[in-house]
């Protein structure tokens, strides 16, 4: 089997309704704008698909295809994962890739195996279970009372534990950690991201609050930059750190953060930040050797896969972006996730595609 063809296709992307926020200092949810669609096809008819949807990614999956791709990939053999994942590295070299490309085309060949076998593509990765807890992610909501009502919200809906994402204010976040413990009681998982908006004594004074309330991990505080500022806060607060989300390496770097014993809870596994569905494996792998936690990041289709697969992971992030809460159509009755029965790893349903994509769009939803 041989790749033949590479191409691209822009997708209308909806903004968010209602639009959103994030913390002070960060921007909100992106307008209307376009996704990208990268898809790889071969010579027996098999083709596989990745969906690249953070802003600008339309015209910058274009560029790469017409310019890198497509002469890179046309003729190699798309079953060779691991010397395409990495020919990807080394285009980085010279590219400077971001982040969510690192990993398109590994997760478009993660796919297009997964249509090949007729079986989803977390099966093909082994598969450790075909359900797993959910978590509600929140946004940045108005004011403390506004957490509170959402919270009971997602509780009523099943949601097995939330997720706070604040202002980036030491005074306000802490107040909310411990208001948001006595609402929901103690049995309830709670955890906090600060979305980097910290330097380090104040990433200390959040971190003391939260481990005072009980919290079950605290999230990248502050730029993952700095190893040593991470090594610092995690010798001095209790509440154990989950890290190494955004910063570039893959494995790599998740290795160093690891080794400084920063990663008290884990380190998150991601195809969208971790070069794909290879590097978010070997990110996890890593992190199981280590006797340490690795907590998928966010709740694309490939999120849905990778939580299946991947044994030292606890929930399933579920983003929560408006008030009156709508749980997500993926998310059971139960609050859990279920796993994937579509052969590979679709692409989501809500979007408008053109016809020559159809046939890969989600089915069981």
């Amino acid at each position: 089997m041989r790749i033949t063809h590479v191409e691209s296709f822009r997708v209308p992307l909806p903004g968010p309704r209602p639009p959103f926020v994030w913390r002070r200092g960060l921007l909100g949810s992106a307008p209307d704008g376009e996704a990208a669609v990268l898809r790889i096809g071969t010579d027996e008819g098999v083709s596989g698909v990745a969906l690249a949807t953070r802003p600008g990614m339309a015209v910058v999956v274009e560029d790469l295809v017409d310019r890198v791709l497509r002469e890179e990939l046309v003729g190699t053999d798309p079953l060779q994962r691991e010397y395409l994942w990495h020919r990807i590295w080394e285009i980085d070299r010279t590219e400077e890739l971001p982040l969510p490309a690192l990993g398109l085309v590994d997760i478009a060949l993660w796919d297009l195996a997964g249509r090949l076998h007729g079986r989803p593509t977390w099966q093909l990765l082994g598969g450790f279970r075909d359900k797993i807890a959910a978590y509600a992610s929140t946004v940045t909501f108005r004011d403390v009372a506004e957490y509170l009502d959402v919270a009971t919200q997602c509780l009523e809906l099943g949601y097995q534990a939330i997720k706070v994402h604040a202002w980036g204010d030491v005074r306000a976040d802490t107040e909310l950690a411990h208001r948001l413990r006595a609402h929901v009681g103690d049995d309830v998982p709670l955890m906090y991201d600060g979305s980097a908006g910290f330097d380090l004594p104040d990433a200390i004074r959040v971190g003391h609050a939260l481990a005072d309330a009980g919290f079950l991990w605290y999230e990248e505080p502050m730029r993952e930059f700095n190893v040593n500022a991470y090594q610092r806060l995690a010798q001095t607060v209790d509440i154990p750190l989950l890290v190494a989300e955004t910063s570039d390496g893959a494995h790599m770097n998740t290795a160093d953060f690891i080794v400084a014993g920063v990663a008290t809870f884990g380190v998150r596994a991601s195809a969208s930040t971790r070069g794909g569905i290879t590097g978010a494996l070997r990110t996890a792998h890593l992190a199981e050797a280590f006797r340490t936690r690795a907590e998928v990041l966010g709740d694309e289709i490939p999120s849905q896969h990778l939580s299946m697969a991947i044994p030292n992971t606890t929930f399933f992030e579920s983003l929560i972006t408006a008030n009156p809460v709508v749980k997500k159509p993926e998310i059971g009755s139960d609050g859990y996730l279920h796993a994937p029965l579509d052969p590979g790893i679709a692409l989501p349903a809500a979007l408008d595609y053109p016809a020559a994509l159809h046939a890969y769009v989600e089915s069981n939803i």
